[in-house]
């Protein structure tokens, strides 16, 4: 069997298949702690795919839904192939599992719809910008901590310029952010060049939403909408916060986000506009 997509998407796939398997066979959760010896923050975790589950225990869980052959010998080789380590594992020890996951559907998306506030997105920060932006983020953290976690999102932007297929990455950042001086005005001047330069791939979009635009459905709320090449893995759309994030997957919750964000794309400057914005304010920076 081949097995399409990374290990935090197989993980995703596996977990929506086995809750699925277990709703099924009408099997209860209080029966399946049961049955399993499981704790019910065990089963939950593998079910909303926030750990990995075994190759045993993705076996013990397939025999009491009543999985056999060939689905059996399918769901255990994805198992396998989601207990794969992604090329961000050496970043592993400076980030929190909860943006390892992000890392993983990033890497592993065929598209990212991406709102930002007050920051220019990630993908397209440049190396100065992301270290003085990761500097006022963890103060007291070692530079040489702080150094990797800028090192993690300069790689991460590999995907909009390599492969077969760079990633498509639509961007609508709020005017405060291209004004917010972050590092100082050369940092920012050359912040905004790039962002222009960036622009100009056939796969990146980017608009800027200015302040006359007034109220929108939006207003404080930055968020990511994820999308991936094989059918069968819905969108995910990505909230972040100080502490942590939400990860948010229900067919309804996905369609209010990607109706905001088509509501910000027709509020927003279009490409061309937003590229002259850039222009301008890189010039009084």
């Amino acid at each position: 069997m081949v097995v399409h997509g990374g290990p935090t998407v197989r993980r995703r796939r596996l977990a929506a298949e086995l809750r699925r398997l277990r709703e099924s066979a009408d099997v209860s959760w209080e029966q399946a702690i049961s049955e399993l010896d499981f704790s019910r923050s065990k089963l939950s975790r593998i079910e909303t795919a926030r750990s990995g589950v075994t190759v045993n225990d993705t076996r013990a869980m397939c025999g009491l839904y009543g999985v056999v052959g060939s689905e059996l010998e399918n769901l255990l080789e994805l198992a396998k192939q989601a207990k794969k380590k992604g090329w961000w594992h050496p970043y592993s020890r400076v980030m929190s599992d909860w943006f390892e996951v992000y890392i993983g559907l990033e890497s592993e998306a065929a598209a990212v719809r991406n709102f930002e506030i007050d920051l220019i997105p990630g993908l397209l920060q440049t190396e100065q910008y992301a270290r003085a932006i990761i500097g006022s983020w963890a103060p007291d953290e070692p530079d040489h901590d702080n150094e990797q976690r800028t090192q993690l999102r300069k790689a991460r932007q590999a995907r909009l310029t390599e492969g077969a297929e760079p990633l498509k990455f639509w961007a609508i950042i709020s005017e405060a952010a291209i004004r917010q001086q972050v590092g100082g005005a050369d940092v920012m001047r050359e912040q905004l060049k790039h962002l222009l330069s960036r622009s100009k791939l056939p796969n990146v979009t980017v608009q800027v939403l200015p302040f006359q635009a007034g109220a929108h459905a939006s207003l404080g709320t930055g968020f990511s909408i994820l999308s991936f090449p094989d059918p069968v893995d819905p969108d995910v759309v990505y909230l972040e916060y100080l502490t942590g994030s939400l990860y948010l997957e229900e067919a309804e919750e996905i369609e209010r986000y990607t109706l905001n964000f088509d509501h910000l794309r027709a509020t927003a400057l279009d490409p061309r506009d937003s590229a002259k914005l850039l222009g301008k304010v890189a010039r009084e920076t």
